[in-house]
């Protein structure tokens, strides 16, 4: 799948807030960052809109685009409520889904474990949100799936993040194929407690994501 300019911009610019090139506060200016990328405005500012929307960024009103570090805790309640809407998309989903959506369930995770066997984390996440994207919209609910596309949005770098972790990569592509099985069985109670425990960042998961935040800052 080939990324637009504005997402490889965004993705960059994710990646220098989390090494330490941008620091919470420090001001995204579209002119400097569009001579640094070479390109016209237009990408940078859909770039700065995703991650204003990805709630790593604040637009500030005839101010401009700001970094905007979360917190540990507002972090855990976004993953909490992350898990929660997920397992309420796998539940209703179990009921509904239909064969093709479970054939290209299937096809998102055959990419996904080429891309765990290359070693390339941000490949499996392209994968990885096309596999949660499917669920969302088989449950059938639109309200819903709107609710859990604005907030899987907003997760995004922490979740692109946490597939670096070692082992998380593995362990995930485990969780991908149980999710498909209860899915298949028509399970949903099964279905649901695997997408929420897929999301939750609990416990050891949750202090590595944060060491990895503050090491990446340092």
């Amino acid at each position: 799948m080939e990324l637009r300019r504005a997402d490889i911009i965004a993705d960059a610019l994710e990646e220098l807030v989390f090494t330490g090139g941008f620091h919470d506060g420090d001001r995204l200016d579209e002119l400097r960052l569009a001579r640094q990328f070479d390109v016209s405005r237009t990408p940078i500012r859909e770039a700065l809109q995703r991650l204003v929307a990805s709630g790593i960024a604040e637009q500030i009103p005839r101010r401009g685009v700001f970094v905007r570090q979360p917190g540990p805790v507002e972090l855990m309640e976004m993953f909490e409520t992350m898990a929660e809407i997920e397992g309420v998309c796998g539940r209703l989903a179990a009921l509904r889904i239909s064969e093709a959506a479970l054939e290209e369930l299937d096809r998102a995770n055959a990419s996904c474990c080429a891309a765990v066997e290359g070693g390339d984390a941000d490949a499996y996440y392209r994968e990885n949100e096309r596999f949660h994207h499917v669920i969302y919209h088989q449950a059938g609910n639109g309200f819903l799936e709107h609710e859990a596309l604005r907030l899987h949005r907003r997760l995004k770098p922490f979740r692109r993040l946490q597939l670096r972790l070692r082992g998380r990569m593995s362990q995930s592509m485990a969780e991908h194929k149980a999710i498909v099985e209860a899915l298949r069985a028509g399970d949903p109670d099964r279905a649901a407690e695997a997408l929420r425990g897929h999301v939750a960042i609990q416990g050891e998961k949750f202090h590595l994501l944060m060491s990895s935040l503050r090491s990446a800052a340092e």
